[in-house]
């Protein structure tokens, strides 16, 4: 299964966009590859504002972010690993999302599962994986 994080990522800088606010992320400065402007980090990490009119160019692609900003007036191209980014809230309310260190998505399924459709309870080779056999769900309506 991919990632949840790039998908979450967009949807809260979205979220928080469409509703008027300054989406800020917080990155993890001591991740492999990460690419930001030093002299701002703190304590490992670094907060950005990420709003359409103070960055160019973002992209919030599935396995990375990168845009440019300036910095002092000095400009600079921002690029880390989605697994880099440990959070992204709206700066006036702080609503948003932080994410774990290790999504549990992000491993690959335990050797010898198999693809099921939880809804369903087939296989995605269309076969039946119901215990019981009698066809009916397992869920009752609750009033």
């Amino acid at each position: 299964m991919t990632p949840s994080r790039p998908y979450l990522l967009r949807g809260f800088y979205d979220w928080i966009v469409d509703n008027h606010y300054t989406p800020y992320i917080v990155i993890n400065t001591e991740h492999p590859d990460v690419h930001v402007p030093e002299e701002y980090i703190e304590e490992g990490r670094i907060v950005l504002n990420i709003d359409p009119n103070a960055v160019r160019g973002l992209l919030l692609a599935n396995d990375h972010m990168e845009f440019n900003a300036r910095f002092s007036g000095i400009p600079y191209d921002i690029w880390a690993p989605i697994k880099a980014i440990t959070a992204i809230y709206a700066k006036e309310n702080g609503r948003g999302m932080v994410f774990k260190e290790e999504e549990e998505d992000d491993q690959p399924p335990p050797h010898g599962s198999k693809d099921k459709d939880s809804a369903s309870g087939t296989s995605s080779d269309g076969g039946d994986n119901k215990k019981g056999g009698g066809g009916r769900s397992h869920l009752s309506l609750v009033k």
